[in-house]
């Protein structure tokens, strides 16, 4: 059996442990930089990710929103500028309820909470895969119920960004906390499993996508917003702190190039 063959969720699956693959295989790093690393590539680490996180927003989801919301008879600008918000707020209030706390931060964020610094790390880089996951579920799941060759290789675009993505965030969470005095193996564990939310909130995008095709334009934007409010309230600040950062913003412009060729390229 072919991928091409694949019901919506089994795509999905596919596409988001990809994802989390590369989460798993990113977060390896710390077997490889057993002093502390450098500062800068923390930062180049951070600013891809983000890159590759606004491209993806851009020509994965918002584009195809409007475009597929004007195929419905509908001012394109409508669910893509409403999803958008909405998605946004949502990781607001996930923000806000979720205990977590920021690489370099010395205060939590989100709910009261006893738990150890390490694991509010940890929740940090979860909360931001959710969106990730489910634009990849998504774009998955809607390709699985067009089947055309046009949906695959933008659904196979999206899930290879968000894959070459992954490999930097992994690492971005696995060697602080082999900085914080946590084992190196327990380090890629952690590391690996802040990815495993993804193949769940993909699984749940491509559910949402079988029982609700008429809104995908709001879900696709949904993402989006709540992928950029990620990149802009955490990704971009750590990716530029300290001096001489202009590698953050280096690796942001190199991120979103090689997400932006792939997605007209392939897309």
């Amino acid at each position: 059996m072919s991928l091409l063959d694949l019901g919506p969720v089994p795509l999905a699956l596919v596409g988001t442990m990809f994802a989390f693959g590369c989460t798993t295989a990113g977060s390896a790093m710390v077997f490889f930089f057993r002093k502390k690393t450098n500062p800068n590539i923390q930062r180049a680490f951070l600013g891809f990710a983000g890159g590759v996180m606004v491209a993806a927003s851009i020509w994965s989801l918002i584009m195809p929103a409007v475009e597929m919301a004007e195929e419905q008879q509908m001012i394109g600008w409508v669910p893509a500028a409403g999803g958008f918000v909405i998605g946004a707020l949502f990781l607001l209030l996930l923000d806000h309820l979720i205990p977590h706390l920021h690489l370099g931060a010395k205060k939590a964020e989100g709910l009261p909470s006893h738990s150890k610094r390490t694991t509010l790390l940890v929740f940090a880089v979860t909360l931001h895969n959710i969106p990730e996951g489910l634009a990849v579920g998504l774009a998955c799941g809607l390709a699985a119920l067009e089947g055309t060759p046009a949906m695959y290789a933008a659904a196979l675009t999206l899930a290879l960004g968000m894959g070459i993505q992954n490999f930097p965030e992994g690492a971005a969470i696995s060697l602080p906390l082999r900085q914080e005095g946590m084992p190196s193996s327990k380090a890629f564990l952690y590391g690996s499993l802040s990815g495993i939310v993804e193949p769940i909130a993909g699984v749940i995008g491509a559910l949402l996508i079988t029982s609700l095709p008429s809104a995908m334009p709001w879900l696709l934007a949904f993402a989006a917003g709540a992928m950029i409010y990620v990149v802009v309230e955490e990704l971009i600040p750590e990716a530029n702190t300290g001096e001489h950062s202009n590698v953050g913003t280096l690796g942001f412009i190199a991120g979103f190039v090689i997400m932006m060729i792939l997605d007209i390229a392939l897309g």
